[in-house]
């Protein structure tokens, strides 16, 4: 086969029909598939395989019944059971028009790349299909905010966070991929050092259903990013960080209310405690829950550890205040950034370390293993 289209899709009823009826047009004179990884809550399995039995061309369908990782997570699925090595991605919304398909063959062929990307922002590119100039400056930001962060991987490319690309699948470790939400190719080029290609492409309006773009996903590209680019420690920090503020801000506002500095440090680190746990599973931890304990059992683990780092930390926090005169809030502060590291190596290598039978890993692995869940992956 020539060519699997890999097409992830969430409640996109009413585009199916066109879209295959175009994509079979435009890629005529090739062995293609269209291979849709739906996590529909609609009717939309229904109406693919209605149009699957009348097409002229293959079109296979997984629905997946429990989604992981979002559109990343469908489209890495897709890629891992297509039936060809070259797969062009593409949303399901006709935002993607199918008749760049063939022009990104032929930049393939020519060019040997192995990512042809269709760019909003190289020559002749047009992103009209962003509705308004706030979603366009938002995009502009991201390109160049995720631009600057990987200079080097992303030195080709002047639209990273596009959802229409072809890849050459035996040039990529589809293994090693761990997307978090929309934005795949940025995780296929930071992860890998892939060769990029462009071809220009007008992302056109929306042609029905409701846009997914939301501000949790704004978040989601956020953890991605810094995952990617620091590793696995700042997502880990980054919702530290937040949890101190929080903590911080709970202290502050307890202590200002008349409570007892020692108490309303009590309370604050309780509420961050099971925050920082909900958050670490979401955005951090979340590729090994599958091979970690139970959740209540990685709660406990949690749980007991942070109420322990908590009964050392406070007498702590009393000693900088009542010995060395310092700001209540300001020791706090001093106290958690300590914490960190304790609490980073202690979540990764017990609480989400894989169940495994037989004798537990030699001490020579533990610091190995530190590493690895620290800088994965990172840019040098």
């Amino acid at each position: 086969m020539d060519l699997s289209i890999v097409v992830p899709t969430f409640n996109e009823s009413p585009n199916i029909a066109e879209l295959v009826h175009r994509i079979a047009i435009a890629t005529a004179g090739l062995e293609r598939e269209i291979l849709f990884v739906d996590d529909s809550t609609d009717d939309t399995p229904a109406e693919i395989e209605r149009v699957a039995a009348t097409s002229g061309l293959p079109v296979r369908l997984i629905h997946r019944s429990a989604p992981t990782a979002g559109l990343g997570g469908a489209v890495v699925e897709g890629l891992r059971s297509a039936h060809s090595d070259l797969c062009v991605v593409m949303d399901g919304d006709l935002q993607h028009p199918p008749e760049v398909i063939p022009e990104m063959v032929r930049m393939h062929r020519r060019t040997g790349a192995d990512v042809v990307a269709a760019s909003r922002y190289t020559g002749g590119g047009h992103a009209t299909g962003l509705a308004d100039a706030v979603r366009t400056a938002v995009s502009r930001g991201a390109t160049l905010l995720t631009k600057a962060m990987f200079p080097l991987r992303l030195r080709d490319s002047t639209d990273p966070m596009t959802g229409f690309f072809l890849v050459d699948r035996s040039r990529l470790d589809v293994d090693r991929l761990r997307p978090r939400g929309f934005k795949i190719l940025l995780e296929i080029l930071a992860r890998g050092d892939m060769s990029v290609a462009e071809v220009p492409f007008d992302f056109a309006e929306r042609s029905a259903g409701d846009s997914k773009a939301s501000f949790r996903q704004g978040m989601r590209f956020l953890a991605q990013l810094s995952v990617l680019k620091f590793g696995k420690m700042s997502g880990f920090a980054l919702i530290g960080a937040l949890g101190a503020v929080a903590n911080i801000g709970i202290m502050a506002a307890l202590t200002h209310a008349g409570m007892s500095y020692i108490w309303a440090a009590v309370i604050a680190a309780e509420v961050t405690i099971v925050g920082n746990f909900l958050l670490q599973e979401r955005f951090v931890f979340r590729e090994m829950l599958g091979s970690a304990s139970a959740r209540w059992v990685r709660f406990a683990k949690s749980f007991s550890f942070n109420n322990v780092e908590a009964l050392v930390r406070i007498p702590m926090l009393a000693l900088l205040v009542e010995t060395w005169h310092i700001s209540s809030v300001l020791a706090a502060a001093i106290t958690l950034a300590i914490a960190f590291v304790a609490r980073f190596a202690f979540h990764s290598l017990v609480v989400y370390a894989p169940q495994r039978e037989g004798a537990p890993s030699r001490r020579r692995a533990f610091a190995q293993r530190i590493d690895e869940q620290a800088m994965q992956p990172g840019e040098l």
